[in-house]
Order: C-alpha cells, then structure tokens, then sequence
C-alpha cells in the first residue's frame, strides 16, 4: 500500500456549548444574591442595559424586557407548569398588584427611599462590641509601659470564645520578654471581664470562675480537676474522690452548670447573615402559588432609544461594538427570563410532590429524587440539580433548601409504598425527645418501634440517623439526663 498524503471529508456530531450557552447554565446555579452580584457588573460593564426604578415607567421607544416571572396560580401544580411557558408579554405584569405576595412591609406600606427601595432597619442599627475591643479597653485601666505592650498581644491570642490559644513560651521568645512577665500579664488578663476569659483549657475557665465566686473550695478544686467523671456521670467515683456526701455533689454540680464554658462568646463578631429566599410558596383557594423573590432583582431593560441615538454617525468599529453590546443585553434579558421559568417549574414540580409536607409537615414528606423531578417538568437532571443549588424556599412551615425536599427512602414493612428519611429522622428526634430518664431507649428499641409504626428500619440506620441529629448513644443520653435531673 501506498504512503502518502491524502485528503478525505468526515462528517461527525459533536457538542459545542458556545459561551453564551456556559453563561446561562452558570446562572442557573447562581442564588438570588449571588445573580444580584452579577447583574451590578453586567449593568456597569453594557452601556445599552438600565436597571428600572420601582416607580418609573419605560418610554414606548425603548424596547423593555422585564426579567421576571409572574406569580404562578393554578388549581394543580400541573396547570402551574403550563402557565409558566407563557409568551414574552405575560412578563408585562403589574407588580404591585394585590396577587403578588410582598417582600417586605415597606411594599404594602409605602415605606421606601428615593430610589424605589425600601429601609433597611438594620443600617440604623450600631455595631456589637466584639470580644478584642472589651479586652483592650480593661488593658490600658490595668497595665501600662512593657506590660500593656504583653498584654495587647495575649488579647490578640485569644479565640471568640474567650481561650487563650497560645504557648507561652513561645511568646515570650518572640516578644523578647521573660518568661515570668508573661505569666503575670496573663494573670491579670484572667481577672477581666468576662470572668473565664484567657484560660487555657476548660478546668482553667471554671476554676477563674469559682474563684471569683468565691466557691473555690478544695471540694470544687478536686471536681473542677476530674470534669471528665462529671462528663461521664460517675457520681459515686466523684464522691469519693471529693470526699462528700449525695447533697453536696448535687449542690456542687447545681454550681458548675451555672459557670459558662465559652464567657467570649457573650459578645459580638461577625454578624449573622440572613439568608434571603429566592422562592415564596403559599396556599390559596385555587391551590399552591409559586413566587420568585423579585424584592432580591433589578428590573432589566434594554435602552434601545439610547442605541439608536449612538449609533447615528458612529464609526464602522464602534457600529460593530454597539451591535454587540446589544445582542449581549437582549441575550441576559432573555437568559434571566428563561431561568427564573425553569426555577418556578423545578419549584411547582417539588411542591406537586411534596405535598404532603406543605400541608400537614414533616412527617408526611415522601421520598424524592432529582430524577423524577427531571422527568416530571422533561429537562436533564443536572439542569434541576443547578436550579436546587443554593436556592431556598419559604412557605408557611419555615424557610428550607430546595435540596431538603430530595432525600432517599425507607421502605414500609407491610410493602406499600415508602417513605422520606427526613420523616423518619423526625419520628427518632420524637422517640428521643420524649423518653422517660429512667427508661432511655436504645437503639434497637426505637428500631422496634419504627418497625411497628410500618418502617422498615435496620438498627444501624437508626444509629447513623441519630448521629447525625447530634444524638448521642442511650448510655450517653442517661448520663446527660441525669445530669439535667
């Protein structure tokens, strides 16, 4: 056979995601804050896209594309899915029309600023005092000179709950400093409020603590030494080991559950983020209505009238870069459209199965899986498990993850049917919450139980299920609860 070259015509199928097509899978997975984020940069980076007041109006010469569905109403989640393919003019809606469930008082009452939006309460709220900022100011009131300079860097040391996490050896080599002036600055640091703070370890916190309560008797000395039998619940050990009698460990133990383990923890750090929901699901007399959260997004619209004026005159180049900016706008309009329809389907589907849950709670969830949503509303499974990353829900029972409502299944004893693991999570937290101290369940008790209310539960599972709830064995929770009593 011959060599050489050749030159032959192949036709294969392959698949190309352009990158508009990656773009708009990545805003499927993004969260209502997060797409906020995107937008501000979208809407500072593409001159041709304006982002509407809540009390403006476009003008007829622009071409307005609104990214934002309108409230989903049908007797059956069903009817709800086929109303969400709707044309381009269903987005045209009246948003403060009395259907569409408020975000926030300052939408029913009026409350809001120049700008459309409403107050924000919490701007007017002043910043908690943090732990370090309690420290340095008792600092300067007790030390000054080299032993201020010691004790700024041991309250630099000291975590948000109140222990000081350092050797101290260490710092002394680093500071250049003896040995014993980091002690006796440490000494005067445990003396601050709040009492326990710049201990070592937890026998150190509580013993700061009943020396300042003037409780710190050789007795509790001797407990505060063997927290590890308190923890354990080896009274008649710690009785003998204290050398006292049944009234005065309960005493000493009513004395030591009063003492707080983590004293830094009473003041400020990072203030706690709300978590915003995308969705709003709610009840009404034609069934379940499903809502994107607009409070969350600006209003897009594309600036047709401003294209049309820059245009005029322009270059060959700048004609081509405003061409471009306009199709990257009026792609992003419909992008945003096409992903909150896909969001309220995916969420109109879930509440179809789910619900059991909506209506009458945990209890009565189902077993769920991405795959049967997929095939429900006809996308691809990695198109729902997008839409249910870091998406929440709120309705009547709470504010949950959409990927709460996907959990695996226990089968029914008497073969009929299954039901969610979440369910049966709930009924253990029940079985536990309420058994007798004197008569704790274990776990091949609860197994039983399960077994007769129709789970089919191996005990293993119930195991894994209660660690996971934070539940300790039947021999712990004993101690714990004798503990309490």
């Amino acid at each position: 056979m011959a060599l050489g070259p050749r030159l032959d015509l192949r036709q294969s199928q392959s698949l190309v995601m352009t990158p508009q097509l990656q773009q708009a899978i990545k805003l499927l997975a993004l969260s209502n804050l997060e797409l906020e984020a995107y937008l501000a940069e979208a809407l500072e980076g593409n001159p041709l896209l304006d982002a509407a007041s809540g009390d403006s109006d476009a003008s007829p010469d622009e071409a307005v594309e609104e990214a934002l569905p309108p409230v989903i109403e049908a007797p059956e989640t069903d009817a709800a899915l086929e109303s969400a393919a709707g044309t381009a003019d269903d987005l045209d809606v009246d948003f403060g029309a009395e259907q569409f469930h408020h975000d926030s008082v300052s939408d029913s009452v009026g409350l809001s600023g120049g700008d459309g939006e409403g107050i924000d309460f919490d701007s007017f709220a002043g910043a908690d005092e943090t732990l370090h900022e309690h420290l340095l100011a008792q600092v300067g009131e007790h030390f000054s000179g080299i032993e201020a300079m010691v004790a700024e860097q041991i309250v630099a040391l000291i975590d948000e709950a109140g222990y000081l996490r350092a050797d101290l050896t260490e710092l002394a080599q680093r500071l250049g400093v003896p040995l014993a002036l980091i002690e006796a600055v440490l000494a005067g640091v445990q003396t601050f409020d709040p009492s326990g703070v710049g201990a070592r370890d937890l026998s150190e916190c509580i013993a700061i603590q009943a020396r300042e309560a003037d409780r710190y008797d050789p007795a509790m000395a001797c407990m505060i030494a063997h927290l590890d039998l308190v923890a354990k619940g080896a009274f008649p050990q710690l009785k003998r080991i204290c050398g006292v009698d049944d009234e005065d460990i309960v005493d000493m133990i009513r004395e030591l559950r009063g003492y707080d383990p983590k004293p830094g923890l009473r003041f400020g750090g990072t203030p706690a983020q709300a978590v915003v929901p995308d969705l709003f699901v709610r009840q009404t007399a034609k069934g379940w209505a499903v809502e994107v959260n607009s409070g969350t997004l600006p209003r897009l619209l594309v600036n047709r009238r401003y294209y049309t004026e820059l245009a005029k005159g322009a270059a060959a180049k700048s004609k081509a870069w405003l061409s471009e900016q306009l199709a990257g706008a009026n792609w992003l309009v419909r992008a945003l459209d096409q992903r909150q329809r896909t969001i309220v389907k995916v969420a109109s589907a879930i509440v179809k199965q789910q619900e059991g849950f909506f209506l009458h709670g945990v209890a009565h969830m189902r077993p769920l899986t991405l795959r049967q949503v997929a095939e429900e509303i006809g996308m691809h499974e990695s198109t729902v498990s997008r839409v249910t990353s870091n998406k929440y829900l709120s309705c009547a029972r709470g504010l949950f993850e959409l990927k709460y409502f996907f959990s695996s299944g226990i089968s029914a004893t008497d073969g009929d049917g299954a039901v969610s693991a979440e369910a049966v999570k709930s009924r253990i937290k029940a079985l536990i919450d309420a058994e007798d101290p004197k008569a704790i369940l274990s776990d091949e008790a609860i197994a039983q139980k399960l077994s007769a209310e129709g789970h089919d539960i191996a005990r293993r599972t119930v195991v894994k299920y209660r660690e996971s709830m934070g539940y300790g064995s039947s021999v712990q929770r004993r101690r714990q609860k004798a503990l309490a009593g």
